[in-house]
């Protein structure tokens, strides 16, 4: 019926025997154990189908492959086993009780992809609602080959193929077709995806890991063009592609050379000539038809159209003398013109590919026939089936058999020609045109930074004058060392450029005024300190003296985990008080072990820099060598369920969980829109063009936009040409207001400084009691440690020093983690805060202060932090060397771990908000407010200390019905309540003296912009404030509308707030 999912088609393994009626256990019975049996005694029953059961089927026997399964430990040492089983006719999740010996057996044969047979009752889950089995008796059986094989002595080749990366429309991936051609023992594959050429880097993945399993497979990269066959030009001699008809067309690379002008083809299909979708005019395609085929394409092909209006065969041949060769699809693809009148019967849907081939005969074209796939197996069809009806499709139920076909089948799909021309069209010209075609490399290998003169002999120079400048000459050994080693793994790998790009575009942030906060781990770079790119100083905790250069460094000792927790003290030499500095990150965090990793620079500049930062480096490289980094979204699992749940409920059918995950599987990873990186520029060296990597494009294709992006999802390229990270973030925006509004220089505030360290472990330094603002730490409004959940990690563990901090911060950033992981260690008394894992580096440094060789104990950090744990012989070494279980199952349980020099960087800025919040509370405030003005409702807040209590226990009412905006105010309001405890007030926005969008310290209190208030926006914010200048007063409310040109609304929410108390309604006088 369709609606079977994959493979439903396919044999499943053999059922047991049916002889024995179904039958109930009865206490005392001893049958004969089955030996294949691992749960229960024995299989009794005939298998069902599982689309037959429901809550009443009692006892039933089924069968078929396991989709997922998950164990929870329940009481008495018994544990509850669950899985979901499928034998694509419907899904069922299946649950069985076991003891520890029961659950290591089904845990190893009952398996994802593994195949079971078993038999149980069905019983209504009153929890999931829906009908389980709960398992009596079960066992392995042997999986059968589900697919369809092609073993045609001569095969064909696919030359009309979408993957997923055709927008909403195809389910299938690249990477699957492409094995699948390959286990066919097809020769070559094409790849013609709707507009796009997307899925080419998957594809030349997919090629080149076949080739390391020695496997061969050509693919032809292409496309199926929306072409403007006819032109029309407007009044400037334009194309008017607005209003030319569009057709498919199918073009084909036959070379590098090719493969380039179908680059530049799609490029200008989106910038130029994009109209609900790219399309091609006939003129583009001439200009760039080197190196490339064209061919008919489908019924919405150009020469099956004019078959099918009959036109006569002089223009018929005018036409498909243009094309390389012609195409014909099976007449299943075509249906729906049987289906909607369009053609009377089958036969004359034949007759149109009879007339095709005729011409094909008379003009000398190869004629191919071809699927038009758009999924892999007749039975995912539903897949298509489900997208399409969740964007509308009244035909959906009608799905074309558009399914990757053997040789066979496409044979007998066109014996009707005979069975001579059958041949030539699916076997013999689908090889002759993949035989005109050379192996391509979409993406080329190899990387291609762009050329700074002399970028070496910079990075060097400036790296020596600087560390000369703090450590003196001659340099300690360690800093010598360290030094050398980078620099050596910079230059040879060709990574100056990198790093003196990045240097420039810090150098000019900071001298336009704007602190640049470093992120991820180019902190653990010394030489990216030295040269300016990061504030983050990697060496070992050491104490230095700015005068005479004496330094003491306490490399050895792990009790120091970073150099501001030094005690203070005065030069042993000359007497003045030493700089305390480092970090203790190891440099292959960053560049991997042998310091040859292409480096990822990412840079946090200020959100109101950003887009200056990336003009910059249009000035840098110039015009047509910088390109925002395009992604691509897909359909995720949440969106998919979404689709498969409203296709069932649209249908009044009802389908268990199981059945809604499985079919939710198959609509994931679907292309839905393209995208832009938030920060993400790519660079392209002068000495090649965007086009030898990749097209470009808009964003989404708003051709409203100036921005352009790769066409290709950046990750696919970053590592071919250079990436960098330029993001917008709040931190430097915040430092740079408060500089302002203090007088103070952010980077003079020393880091560590005892008062402000109170605050992550209390109240006391902002002089209020816990109980006056609900939170017994004072962090509020602090960057990184003003959350809930990391208020909560400060009270399990109150840090003390600096280096707590960031173990705070990778903590909270990793997953898994800090929950059901160091928490339980530090609340159980196992460990300290400042022994549990944290970040990356730990792992590393750890284990080699416990002996273990430098390269083992990378190679452990990268697994761990991969989420792929330690192995066996891992483990062993780490046990021969004295590491507790503790530590080593803490490893087992980490999925992702931030950098420790991220770590640093983030609390660094953190850290210098927060000195501002203890000393400069007004500054603080007015910034905070200032930042998140979007989530302040100066309603609430000005009306006192009462008001905003009472709108925070509102909001907590609700739980979790709070919605994501709530629970944002929530977070303002509670700042709100701790300004108030402090002794500052909120003052109501005025119409006179309030600014557009900032806070205004006053003697009174806080005045809050225009912009505080929830519906007025900047732009009416900002006429207010111009009309204003240029009126002085207003003389009514007629008057402030006239002059700022704002909205009635505006008006009313000025009024509501009382702004406009004093004004009358309108500019006349009244003469009575």
């Amino acid at each position: 019926n369709g609606r079977n999912g994959k493979n439903d088609d396919k044999p499943l393994p053999e059922p047991p025997p049916a002889n024995d009626p179904p039958v109930r256990y009865r206490k005392g019975r001893s049958a004969p154990k089955d030996p294949d049996i691992i749960y229960g005694r024995e299989i009794r029953g005939p298998v069902i189908k599982m689309n037959q059961v429901d809550s009443n089927s009692g006892f039933v026997t089924i069968q078929g492959k396991v989709l997922k399964t998950d164990q929870r430990q329940i009481k008495q040492g018994r544990t509850l086993f669950t899985f979901d089983i499928t034998d694509f006719t419907s899904s069922l999740t299946c649950k069985v009780f076991v003891k520890d010996e029961e659950l290591k057996i089904l845990a190893e044969k009952v398996a994802k992809d593994r195949y079971v047979c078993l038999s149980g009752d069905v019983q209504y889950d009153m929890y999931a609602k829906e009908p389980v089995v709960m398992v009596r008796d079960l066992k392995p059986v042997e999986e059968q080959s589900e697919d369809r094989m092609d073993l045609a002595p001569q095969k064909r080749v696919e030359l009309h193929l979408h993957t997923q990366m055709s927008q909403l429309d195809a389910v299938t991936s690249a990477k699957d077709l492409i094995e699948r051609a390959v286990k066919w023992g097809h020769k070559a594959v094409a790849i013609t995806d709707h507009g796009v050429v997307q899925a080419f880097p998957e594809a030349q993945e997919t090629v080149h890991k076949l080739r390391s399993k020695n496997k061969e497979i050509k693919v032809i990269y292409g496309v199926e063009a929306y072409f403007i066959a006819n032109e029309k030009y407007n009044s400037k001699g334009e194309v008017d592609y607005r209003n030319c008809d569009t057709y498919h067309a199918v073009i084909l690379v036959k070379n590098q050379a090719g493969l380039k002008n179908l680059y530049r083809i799609i490029s200008e299909s989106h910038l130029n000539y994009f109209y609900k979708r790219p399309r091609i005019p006939k003129s583009l395609f001439d200009k760039y038809r080197e190196g490339l085929m064209i061919g008919t394409a489908c019924e919405a092909g150009e020469l099956f159209q004019a078959v099918f209006r009959g036109a006569p065969d002089e223009k018929l041949e005018s036409i498909a003398s243009y094309y390389d060769y012609l195409e014909i699809q099976p007449i299943g693809n075509n249906q729906f013109m049987v289906r909607q009148g369009m053609v009377s019967n089958e036969e004359d849907l034949r007759n149109l590919n009879r007339k095709i081939v005729e011409l094909g005969e008379r003009l000398n074209k190869p004629v191919v026939a071809t699927c038009d796939v758009h999924y892999m197996d007749p039975g995912d069809a539903i897949f298509r089936e489900i997208l399409q009806a969740g964007q509308g499709y009244k035909d959906s139920e009608y799905q074309a058999p558009v399914y990757l076909r053997t040789t066979e089948e496409m044979l007998g799909e066109f014996a009707y020609l005979g069975e001579e021309k059958a041949f030539e069209v699916v076997v013999t010209n689908t090889n002759l045109i993949a035989d005109m075609i050379e192996n391509v490399e979409p993406i080329p290998d190899g990387t291609y930074p762009p050329h700074i003169e002399g970028a070496e002999q910079d990075i060097e120079r400036l790296t020596y004058e600087r560390v000369k400048e703090l450590y003196g000459d001659p340099l300690p050994e360690l800093v010598r060392q360290r030094v050398e080693r980078e620099l050596g793994s910079i230059i040879k790998n060709g990574f100056s450029v990198m790093y003196m790009i990045a240097r420039k575009l810090v150098q000019k942030s900071l001298s336009d005024g704007y602190l640049v906060g470093s992120r991820g781990s180019v902190g653990s770079s010394f030489v990216a300190y030295l040269i300016g790119i990061t504030e983050v100083n990697s060496l070992p905790s050491h104490y230095r003296c700015g005068k005479c250069k004496y330094s003491e460094f306490f490399d050895k000792d792990a009790s120091i985990g970073c150099g501001f927790d030094l005690p203070d003290k005065n030069c042993p030499v000359c007497g003045e008080p030493l700089i305390k500095d480092g970090y203790d990150i190891p440099f292959e965090t960053f560049l991997g072990f042998d310091g040859d990793k292409e480096p990822d620079i990412d840079l946090n500049f200020s959100g109101e820099y950003q887009s200056r930062a990336h003009k910059y480096t249009e000035e840098l490289f110039g015009e047509g060598y910088t390109f925002r980094a395009g992604t691509i979204a897909t359909i995720a699992d949440k969106t998919a369920y979404g689709f498969v749940k409203n296709y069932f409920d649209e249908r009044k059918i009802v389908a268990t969980k199981a059945e809604t995950e499985r079919l939710a599987a198959g609509c994931t990873g679907i292309k839905r829109t393209t995208g832009q990186h938030p920060g993400g520029i790519m660079i392209v060296p002068h000495y090649k063009e965007i086009y030898d990597f990749t097209p470009i494009q808009r964003p989404a294709d708003d051709t409203d936009s100036d921005v352009i992006t790769t066409h290709f999802d950046y990750h696919s390229i970053s590592g071919r040409i250079l990436k960098l990270d330029i993001l917008g973030h709040d931190d430097p925006t915040v430092i740079r207001m408060l500089e302002e509004l203090t007088g103070v220089d952010a980077k003079t505030i020393p880091l560590g400084e005892k008062k402000t360290m109170g605050i992550f472990s209390g109240t006391e330094p902002l002089g209020v009691a816990p109980e006056d603002i609900d939170s017994p730490v004072g962090t509020l409004g602090v960057p990184e440690f003003g959350t809930k959940f990391v208020r909560q990690m400060l009270m399990d563990t109150m840090p003390t020093t600096f280096a707590e901090l960031i173990r705070i911060s990778g903590l909270s950033h990793g997953t898994d983690v800090w929950v059901n992981n160091a928490q339980d260690l530090v609340r159980n008394g196992i460990t300290t805060l400042s022994n549990v894992i944290s970040t990356r580096d730990d792992i590393m440094i750890y284990l080699i202060q416990h002996g273990m060789p430098p390269l083992d104990s990378f190679k452990i950090m990268e697994s761990v932090r991969k989420g792929k744990g330690v192995s066996a012989e891992q483990e062993k070494a780490m046990r021969e060397h004295g590491v507790p279980e503790w530590y080593i199952e803490s490893c087992k349980k980490i999925k992702y771990m931030f950098p420790k020099a991220h770590a640093a960087a983030y609390v660094m800025m953190a850290f210098r908000i927060a000195w501002f919040k203890v000393y400069y509370p007004e500054a603080f405030y007015a910034t905070y407010f200032t930042v998140r003005a979007d989530t302040f409702d100066a309603n609430i807040v000005s009306k006192g200390k009462d008001a905003v209590k009472q709108a925070i226990m509102q909001i907590e009412r609700k739980g979790k019905d709070a919605t994501a905006k709530e629970k944002d105010m929530q977070t303002v309001l509670e700042v709100a309540q701790e300004m108030y405890a402090r002794g500052i007030k909120c003052l109501p926005v005025d119409l006179y003296k309030s600014d557009a969008t900032r806070f205004i310290i006053t003697d009174e209190g806080l005045l809050p912009p225009f912009t505080a208030l929830q519906g007025l926006g900047a732009a009416a914010a900002n006429n207010i404030v111009e009309a204003r200048k240029a009126a002085g007063t207003f003389v009514s409310i007629e008057d402030l509308k006239v002059r700022s040109g704002v909205s009635k609304s505006v008006i009313e929410i000025l009024e509501n707030h009382g702004c406009l108390k004093g004004l009358d309604q309108t500019s006349q006088l009244s003469l009575f």
